[in-house]
């Protein structure tokens, strides 16, 4: 097959040896599968997106690193600079957290490198050795789709100890390889930490696994595994290997409005005279 756009430089460099085909394509990027001296391969090519794109992706952003103050307020502004900027930290926080989520034991494709914009990393198969289908291409029996939950609870689980949350889990991003599922596509994983959507996006990812795998095993619909998992998280309490119950409840006690208010007073007034001790040292100075 002729060459893809963006590959090239790859066979050139020696990186891969040969395209074999087209593995497939979406919004934000193409995938093929490649060879690679004996290994076979695939190779995410991300493309350019248009700038309606990048707005989509402020939810997801929120709370990320930025470089330096340079880029940040050139991401701000939008300048042509600011935009290939955000598209290439938009790359670059799925080959970061591939790196890191592969490190800390989470099932997800090993990644062999970043060339020019390429992602090189591990094909997923199945038993046969063919490309592995999308969980939502799959029948499963009620024990199977059983244990397949508690495995990706258990993964989510890693993942948000590391303070990440995928952000767009569903059974379009995972894989069913020979050994078990497997989660890809990455780069809009949030910060669970910094980003204020963070609890919303976390309970939506488990729901949407939920309601995948409760086709087949009705039970799974009517747990609280997202909220249990998040209150741990909260509480600091959350560990790689926390057993889940799915059993949650809600806290019904209404919150001191008196004393929220009082304690943001306070603060607001420390802040004020902290702000005139700096006005007036810089006066005398």
């Amino acid at each position: 097959m002729k060459t893809p756009q963006g590959l090239q430089a790859l066979i050139d460099d020696g990186i891969i040896d040969t395209v074999i085909r087209p593995l497939k394509s979406g919004k934000e990027a193409s995938v093929y599968v490649v060879r690679s001296g004996a290994a076979v391969r695939c190779a995410k090519v991300y493309k350019d997106m248009a700038q309606r794109s990048f707005q989509a992706r402020v939810q997801y952003q929120e709370g990320r690193k930025v470089r330096g103050s340079r880029e940040a307020r050139a991401i701000g502004k939008a300048t042509r600079f600011g935009r290939k900027q955000q598209e290439d930290d938009w790359k670059n926080t799925e080959v970061d957290a591939l790196y890191q989520l592969a490190a800390a034991g989470v099932r997800v494709p090993q990644p062999y490198g970043f060339f020019n914009g390429v992602l090189v990393m591990e094909l997923v198969t199945d038993a046969e050795g063919r490309a592995a289908p999308r969980l939502g291409e799959v029948d499963l029996e009620p024990a199977q789709a059983r244990a397949f939950h508690r495995f990706l609870l258990q993964q989510v689980v890693r993942m948000l100890c590391l303070g990440l949350i995928h952000g767009d889990l569903s059974e379009y991003n995972v894989l069913v390889a020979a050994d078990g599922p497997v989660i890809i596509d990455l780069p809009q994983v949030v910060s669970a930490a910094g980003n204020n959507a963070a609890r919303a996006m976390l309970l939506r990812d488990v729901g949407n696994l939920a309601n995948t795998l409760g086709q087949f095993a009705p039970e799974l619909l009517h747990a609280r595994y997202g909220e249990e998992m998040w209150a741990l998280f909260e509480q600091g309490r959350l560990r790689p290997d926390s057993e889940l119950s799915g059993a949650f409840a809600d806290d019904t006690h209404r919150a001191d409005v008196d004393d929220i208010m009082a304690a943001i007073n306070d603060a607001r007034q420390e802040a004020i005279i902290r702000q005139q001790g700096r006005e007036a040292a810089n006066a005398s100075d």
